[in-house]
C-alpha cells in the first residue's frame, strides 16, 4: 500500500542531549572529525546506516537508546565538549575579526592594474579610515552548493567549489550569506543498465529530512517572496536555512502551496527543464535571492552585504533586482547601475562560449517590463546588459555572462591560464584594448581541506605538530606548520598510503558489488568482486562529469597497449574511473557506455573499474586511496580542476595536461605533465592519439618504475619524496582558506571602498559623466606625436621627451588621461609586456584652438632589445576603477607617427 500522505516525525531528546539537535544542524560536522566521531557514538549500526547523516541518525535511534546516552557519564562530557567547541566557533575572533585597517593590502589588481594603461582610482576615499574597513557582510549567490553528501544540491566542480568557499569563509570568520536553490530533486542519480548505459533516478528530498531551518517572521509565518510573471500570474518560494558553520546558507524553495503546478516544479531539479524554466529558475536565484537576502537581515538582524557576488552568470540577476531596489526609491536606472556594479564582483567559471547561458531576447522580454518584473524600467535597458554586441554575437540571443560583466565592476577568472582564456574569450566588450588589458582578473580556486583531507592524514600531522595546530593549517594555511611534513619518516608515509589504498580496495569492491546487483547480476556470478583491485598495485583514479572535453575514454585510444599496462608482470597499474554524464548528453553517455565495456572485459576487470554515481561520499575514499590523479582535458577548457588538489592534499601525485591550475603550479616534484599536441594544423583526432601515446609512454617509462623501484629498506624512497614535496609545498597553495582571502583582500574589499564611495550623488555624477564623454568620444583624436631626435639604436636608460597634441573636442584634460605606452614590440610592431606613462598637459585649449591640447612627458628606455611605443588617450574620472572601463581608447590614426616605433638594441 502506498501512504496518502507523509510526515516526518522528529525524536525528542532528554533534556541533556539537547545539545545533540544543535550539533546535527549546523554542518560543521562535515568537515569536524571530532563531532562526526561523537554521532557515530550515539548509534555506529545507525551512523553507517544513515550514511553519516546526523539528522537522519538522530531519527532512527531508539528511545531505550536515547535513555542509556542521557545516563551516561562519559557521553555527556563528550557531548559538552563538542557542544562548548562549537560555541567557541561560532563566536571567537578569527581571521577577519583581527583584520584592521593597516593590514589591507592594496588588493585590487586586475589584469588591467598589471598593464598598460589601467588605473585605480575609484576605490580611493581619501580622509576616511572606515573606507579601508572589509566589507560588514557579502552576499555570495551560486546556482549549486556541494556542502556534504547529506544535502545534495550539486553537480560538479562548481557546486563543490561553491561549498568549499563557504567553508573557508566560515574557518576564516568572513561574514559571508550563501544563497542558492533547494531542488527536491537535487542532481540525479546515477546507475548502469546491464549493457553499460548510463540511468538517471531522481529522488525526492523531503525538506524536513534534511539538515534544514525554515525561515520564518518573529510571528512565526514562513518567510515567502516572490516574482511577478506575465499575464498577472506569481512565482513563490520559501526560504530554507542550512547553516554551514558561521555562514548561512539560503536556499529558495519553490514547491508551495500558493503556486499551481508549473511554478512549483520551477526548482525541481538542478539543471533540468527547458529554456523558459531555465529562465525561471535564474530569475528565482537571482532576483529571489536578494529579496531572501533582505528579508533573512531583517529577521536575523544579520548586516546587510555591502557586497555581492555572482558565482557565474546564472544568478547574474541580482543586478537587476538591486538596481529595481534604488530606481523605486527615484533613482535614475543609469545611477542605479553605477551603484549595482560598485559593489558586484562576477566570478566565470567557463572557459568556452557554449558554456555560457544564454535566453532568446523575445523570452526575456516577456518576463519583463509592464505586467512581470521590473515593471517600472524600460525593458529596452534590461536586454542591453545581456546583448553580445561585439564581433561574431548573436543580435538574438541574452547571454548571462554579457550581463554578469556589465553589472560587476570586479571580475574574475578562476585560474591563471582560466583567466587569460577569459579575457580573450570576453576582449570584444572592451573594443580597441588588446586581450591583456581587458579588466578580468584572476584568482586560482582552492578545496577546503577539512573537508577532503583524510582523518587518517590528519592524524599523520596531528602526532607531527599537535591536532589544533594541524587543524589549523588545514583551514587558515601557515606554510611553516606544512614544512614540518618535510619531517616525517619514510615509512610512515609509505605506510600510511599503504592504508589508504587498501581503504579504497575494500570500498571499491562494496560499491562494484552493489552496482553489478542493480545491473541485474546474481550474488553468485559476482564471486571475482573478491579479486578486484590490490592494496600493493600502483593506483591511478579518474574523476569527474563526462563532457566531451575532458576525455574520458582517452586512456582507451589504445586499448591493447592499456591491457599490457594494467596486466604487466612486474609493475601492473590498476585504475578507477567515475563520472556522470549530464542526462540531456548522449555523446557523453556513449562516452561512459565504452569505458564501463572496456571494464567489464574478464581480462582486466580485476584491474580497471567504473564506479557509478560519483558524488562527495565516493570522492571522499578516492581521492586518498589513489597514488596518482589523472586530468586529460582539451587544453585550455578546464578552468581550474580542483579535482587534482584534493587528491594532492591527501599525498597522490598529478599526472594531468597542463590546463587549469597544473599550468601554473606543475612542478617535477608534485608530478608529471602530460605533453599537449594543440596546434592549427591539428586535428581532434590526431591530437587524442599523440596526447594518448604521451600517457603511455609516461606511464610505462616514468611513473609505473618510480612506484616500484624499491631502495634496500624495500621502500620507494623518490616516490615517497615526490609525495613529501606534494603534502608540504603543493599543498599550502591549493587551499581554499588561500582563495578566500585573495577574494577578500583583492576583490571584496575593493568592492566594499568603492561602493561605500558611490553615495547617490556620486552615482548620478559618474552616470552623467559617462554619457556626455560616450558622446563625445568621436571627437576625440590623437592628431601629432614627436619625440628628440634619436637613431634607431637608443641606449638603455636614456630618455625620449614625448611631445603629443591630441583634440578633445567637447571634453576637457580633466576627463581623460593622455599615455605613453611602451615595451618590447614582435616582428609584427606589436607591444607586449607594456607599461603605461601619464603624460602632463602643457597647454593649449583656448576658444580659436577648437579643443585641441598639447601634452609632454619622458619615456625611458629601460629594457633592451626591440622597444616600442605608441600614445593614446582614455577616459579619466575618480570613480573609475580603470581607465578600460569605458572600452573608449583614442590612438593615433597612424601607427607610424612621427617618432612611433623607436627601437632600442
Amino acid at each position: 500500500m502506498k501512504a496518502i500522505r507523509r510526515f516526518t516525525v522528529r525524536p525528542v531528546l532528554p533534556d541533556p542531549l539537547r545539545p545533540l539537535c544543535d550539533l546535527a544542524r549546523n554542518l560543521r560536522w562535515s568537515w569536524h572529525a571530532e563531532t562526526r566521531e561523537l554521532f557515530q557514538a550515539v548509534d555506529p549500526e545507525g551512523w553507517r546506516a544513515s550514511g553519516g547523516d546526523p539528522v537522519r541518525l538522530l531519527g532512527t535511534v531508539s528511545a531505550a537508546r536515547l535513555g542509556e546516552l542521557a545516563r551516561d557519564r562519559r557521553f555527556l562530557r563528550r557531548l559538552t565538549a563538542a557542544a562548548d567547541d562549537l560555541d567557541d566557533y561560532l563566536h571567537g575572533r578569527r581571521w577577519y575579526q583581527s583584520r584592521t585597517t593597516g593590514d589591507q593590502t592594496a588588493g585590487d589588481r586586475t589584469a588591467g592594474d598589471r598593464t598598460a594603461g589601467d588605473r585605480t582610482v575609484g576605490d580611493r576615499t581619501a580622509g576616511d579610515p572606515a573606507a579601508d574597513e572589509p566589507p560588514a557582510a557579502i552576499a555570495y549567490f551560486s546556482p549549486e552548493f556541494g556542502v556534504t553528501a547529506a544535502l545534495p544540491q550539486y553537480s560538479g566542480g562548481l557546486g563543490i567549489l561553491a561549498g568549499d568557499h563557504l567553508k573557508a569563509a566560515s574557518d576564516l570568520g568572513v561574514p559571508l550569506i550563501g544563497v542558492g536553490l533547494l531542488y527536491r530533486h537535487g542532481y540525479f542519480r546515477q546507475s548502469l543498465s546491464r549493457d553499460g548505459w548510463q540511468q538517471e533516478h531522481y529522488p525526492l528530498l523531503d525538506p524536513n529530512e534534511l539538515p534544514l531551518t525554515l525561515l520564518r517572521r518573529p510571528d512565526g509565518a514562513p518567510v515567502r517572496v516572490g516574482l511577478a510573471l506575465p499575464g498577472g500570474g506569481s512565482l513563490h518560494a520559501h526560504v530554507w536555512v542550512a547553516q554551514v558553520g558561521r555562514v548561512p546558507l539560503l536556499m529558495l524553495d519553490s514547491d508551495v502551496e500558493e503556486n499551481g503546478p508549473g511554478e512549483r516544479n520551477v526548482t525541481d531539479r538542478l539543471y533540468g527543464g527547458g529554456s523558459e524554466h531555465r529562465l525561471l529558475q535564474e530569475m528565482l536565484l537571482g532576483m529571489g535571492g536578494v529579496r531572501a537576502v533582505r528579508a533573512y537581515c531583517a529577521v536575523t538582524g544579520h548586516p546587510a552585504p555591502e557586497v555581492f557576488h555572482t558565482n557565474e552568470g546564472h544568478a547574474g540577476f541580482l543586478g537587476l533586482e538591486r538596481i529595481r531596489e534604488l530606481t523605486d526609491r527615484g533613482t535614475g536606472f543609469d545611477a542605479a547601475l553605477e551603484a549595482v556594479r560598485a559593489g558586484t564582483v562576477f566570478t566565470t567559471h567557463t572557459p568556452v562560449p557554449a558554456g555560457i547561458d544564454r535566453f532568446d531576447r523575445e523570452l526575456v522580454a516577456r518576463h519583463f517590463g509592464p505586467g512581470a518584473e521590473l515593471p517600472g524600467v524600460d525593458v529596452g535597458r534590461v536586454l542591453q546588459l545581456g546583448r553580445e554586441t561585439y564581433p561574431g554575437g548573436d543580435p538574438g540571443v541574452f547571454n548571462m555572462a554579457v550581463m554578469g560583466l556589465r553589472l560587476a565592476q570586479r571580475a574574475n577568472g578562476v585560474s591563471t591560464l582560466h583567466g587569460a582564456v577569459s579575457r580573450s574569450m570576453f576582449a570584444g566588450l572592451w573594443p580597441g584594448f588588446d586581450p591583456e588589458e581587458v579588466p578580468i582578473t584572476s584568482i586560482t580556486n582552492g578545496v577546503h581541506a577539512p573537508t577532503w583531507v583524510a582523518p587518517e592524514v590528519l592524524r599523520l600531522g596531528a602526532r607531527r605538530i599537535g591536532a589544533h595546530r594541524a587543524e589549523d593549517a588545514l583551514s587558515v594555511g601557515g606554510s611553516q606548520r606544512w614544512d614540518a611534513v618535510a619531517d616525517l619518516d619514510d615509512t610512515a608515509i609509505w605506510e600510511l598510503r599503504r592504508e589508504l589504498r587498501e581503504q579504497l580496495v575494500h570500498e571499491v569492491r562494496a560499491r562494484l558489488r552493489a552496482s553489478w546487483r542493480e545491473r541485474g547480476a546474481a550474488s553468485a556470478e559476482l564471486g571475482w568482486i573478491d579479486g578486484v583491485l590490490d592494496p600493493d598495485v600502483l593506483t591511478i583514479g579518474f574523476a569527474r562529469r563526462v563532457p566531451s572535453y575532458k576525455r574520458l575514454t582517452l586512456m582507451l585510444r589504445d586499448r591493447d597497449r592499456l591491457r599490457e599496462m594494467l596486466l604487466h608482470p612486474t609493475r601492473p597499474v590498476q585504475i578507477v574511473v567515475a563520472g556522470k554524464a549530464h542526462p540531456a548528453d548522449d555523446g557523453g553517455k556513449r562516452l561512459v557506455r565504452e569505458m564501463v565495456r572496456f571494464a567489464d572485459d574478464p581480462r582486466v576487470r580485476h584491474r580497471i573499474v567504473f564506479l557509478p554515481d560519483y558524488g562527495m561520499a565516493m570522492a571522499k575514499k578516492l581521492y586518498p586511496g589513489c597514488d596518482v590523479w589523472l586530468n586529460n582535458p582539451l587544453r585550455p577548457l578546464e578552468a581550474c580542476g580542483t579535482s587534482g588538489m584534493k587528491a594532492a592534499l591527501n599525498g597522490c601525485l598529478n599526472l594531468s595536461v597542463r590546463d587549469g591550475w597544473w599550468d601554473e603550479w606543475y612542478d617535477p616534484d608534485f608530478g608529471w605533465a602530460i605533453p599537449t599536441a594543440d596546434g592549427p594544423t591539428t586535428d581532434e583526432d590526431r591530437r587524442d592519439d599523440l596526447e594518448a601515446h604521451a600517457l603511455y609512454e609516461l606511464i610505462e617509462q616514468r611513473v609505473a618504475p618510480r612506484f616500484y623501484d624499491r631502495g634496500a629498506n624495500g621502500l620507494p624512497e623518490r616516490w615517497i619524496e615526490m609525495v613529501r614535496r606534494t603534502l608540504a609545498s603543493l599543498g599550502p597553495k591549493v587551499l581554499a582558506g588561500r582563495m578566500v582571502r585573495e577574494y577578500v583582500e583583492r576583490l571584496y574589499t575593493p568592492a566594499a571602498r568603492a561602493h561605500r564611495a558611490m553615495t547617490p550623488d556620486a552615482a548620478g555624477e559618474l552616470a552623467e559623466w559617462k554619457a556626455r564623454v560616450r558622446a563625445a568620444w568621436p571627437g576625440v583624436a590623437v592628431d601629432h606625436v614627436e619625440v628628440d631626435e634619436v637613431s634607431e639604436i637608443a641606449e638603455l636608460g636614456s630618455t625620449l621627451a614625448l611631445r603629443v597634441r591630441v583634440t578633445l573636442g567637447d571634453l576637457t584634460p580633466e576627463d581623460v588621461e593622455v599615455q605613453a605606452v611602451a615595451g618590447r614590440v614582435d616582428t609584427r610592431d606589436g607591444l607586449a609586456d607594456a607599461r603605461a606613462f601619464p603624460l602632463k598637459p602643457a597647454g593649449g585649449g583656448g576658444p580659436d584652438q577648437q579643443g585641441r591640447w598639447a601634452y609632454e612627458g619622458p619615456l625611458t628606455l629601460d629594457r633592451t632589445g626591440p622597444f616600442g611605443y605608441t600614445v593614446r588617450v582614455l577616459p579619466a574620472h575618480r570613480l573609475l576603477t580603470a581607465g578600460v572601463d569605458l572600452g573608449l581608447v583614442a590612438l593615433p590614426a597612424d601607427s607610424a607617427a612621427d617618432g612611433a616605433g623607436v627601437l632600442l638594441r
